[in-house]
C-alpha cells in the first residue's frame, strides 16, 4: 500500500486529514519537525508489536521511548512474549513499509493503543503511506478513528 491508497481511504471515510509530501529527506523526528515547521512532539510514530503473536499497534510521540514492560503488563503478556514486528511482518499486517505506517487505514483491522501524551497535542503528523509523506490530522480525529484505548506507555 502507499499514500495513494491512504488518500483514497481518507476520502472514502470522510476523514479530515491531509497527506503532506516532504521535499527533503527526513531520517529523524527532529528533521521531520524542522521540515514541517512544527515541534518534535507533534510527530507521531506507529509501532507494530506482537503480543503472543497477536498484533497491537502503539501510536506514540516520535521522541518517546515505549516502555516494554508497561506495554506487556497492559496487554496481559509476559515481557518475553512481546516482540516488535520485523519489517516483513509490518508490511504483511499493515500493508505499509516501516517508516511510512499511518495510524489507521491498514490492510487489516489492528488493535490500536495510543500513548496518552499524543493527546497533549492538537495536531499531529504520522506516517503518510510512503517514506517522503506524512499525514496531518487533529488528535480529536485520531481518537475518533482509532478509538479510546489509551495508556501511559512512556519510559
Amino acid at each position: 500500500m502507499n499514500s495513494v491508497e491512504l488518500t483514497a481511504f481518507i476520502a472514502a471515510q470522510s476523514i479530515p486529514a491531509e497527506i503532506v509530501r516532504l521535499e527533503v529527506e527526513t531520517l529523524t523526528v527532529a528533521e521531520a519537525a524542522e521540515a514541517l515547521g512544527v515541534t518534535p512532539e507533534q510527530i507521531i510514530k506507529s509501532v507494530l508489536f506482537l503480543a503472543d503473536g497477536e498484533p497491537a499497534l502503539v501510536i506514540a510521540n516520535g521522541l518517546s521511548r515505549i516502555a516494554w514492560k508497561g506495554l506487556a503488563d497492559y496487554l496481559g503478556v509476559s515481557r518475553r512474549r512481546l516482540k516488535t514486528a520485523n519489517a516483513e511482518k509490518v508490511q504483511e499486517i499493515t500493508g505499509y513499509v516501516v517508516g511510512s505506517v499511518p495510524p489507521f487505514g491498514h490492510k487489516e483491522q489492528i488493535r490500536t493503543i495510543v500513548e496518552r501524551s499524543v493527546y497533549d497535542q492538537a495536531v499531529v503528523y504520522g506516517g503518510g503511506g510512503e517514506i517522503d509523506a506524512l499525514m496531518r490530522l487533529e488528535t480529536a480525529v485520531l481518537r475518533r478513528i482509532v478509538g479510546d484505548e489509551t495508556a501511559d506507555l512512556r519510559e
